[in-house]
């Protein structure tokens, strides 16, 4: 049997497991930055709601703005969902099969 040696097996251990926890760690400041970024993009959309309706208490009008390529990109964003009722699923067709006496 050939020896083993327990340092150098355990080299190549942690050398593997390192190669994993980097690309872990890659992803997971992939993701934080996503999630920076998104909350970045929340807070410029926040703004840009204040501003516009601040534009529109000076004076502005939506035709205006819209005129200056500044249209109301809030109104945009609002997701429209129209719930409609459910209709009931028509029954299914019977065969009436009684026969005369």
């Amino acid at each position: 049997m050939a020896n083993i040696s327990i340092e150098s097996t355990q080299e190549k251990a942690r050398q593997l497991l390192n190669s994993r926890i980097e690309s872990v760690t890659a992803l997971v400041q992939a993701r934080q930055r996503i999630a920076d970024l998104k909350e970045q993009l929340a807070e410029a959309e926040r703004e840009d709601k204040r501003a516009y309706v601040r534009a529109t208490r000076d004076g502005w009008s939506d035709e205006e703005l819209k005129k200056l390529g500044l249209d109301n990109a809030a109104a945009k964003r609002r997701k429209r969902t129209t719930t409609q009722p459910e209709k009931p699923s028509p029954a299914p067709a019977t065969v009436s099969t009684s026969e005369s006496l």
